[in-house]
């Protein structure tokens, strides 16, 4: 079965980096875009980053962009999620997704696999 794993989630410092990353099984990564998403206390799943097929396409919520880097190893399996200059206001659990297409969505209900989620605090 597809198995998303994610790790590197933790507490940093306002200012501080963490770098996400998703590791993939079951399916047939090299033709799946990816995604990062996060969710909040009391708020909808939102949209971070995605990443085409390739990793020649890239897109971010304008809130990261600048401080967030998606790319992928294929030949790993996984995908990472860079983030330097954390803010506050960035704390949620962050969730990787794989869709069964090769170019990137935007949206929650465009990916079909999710993995379990890490928790990224950032203290103020």
């Amino acid at each position: 079965q597809v198995q998303l794993v994610e790790s590197g989630g933790g507490l940093v410092q306002a200012g501080g980096s963490l770098r996400l990353s998703c590791a993939a099984s079951g399916l047939s990564f090299s033709s799946c875009a990816m995604g990062w998403f996060r969710q909040a206390p009391g708020k909808e799943r939102e949209f971070v980053a995605a990443i085409n097929w390739s990793g020649t396409s890239t897109d971010y919520v304008d809130s990261v962009k600048g401080r967030f880097t998606i790319s992928r190893d294929n030949a790993k399996n996984t995908v990472f999620l860079q983030m330097n200059s954390l803010k506050p206001e960035d704390t949620a659990v962050y969730y990787c997704a794989a869709r069964g297409g090769i170019e990137l969505r935007t949206r929650p209900y465009e990916y079909d696999y999710w993995g379990q989620g890490t928790q990224v605090t950032v203290s103020s």
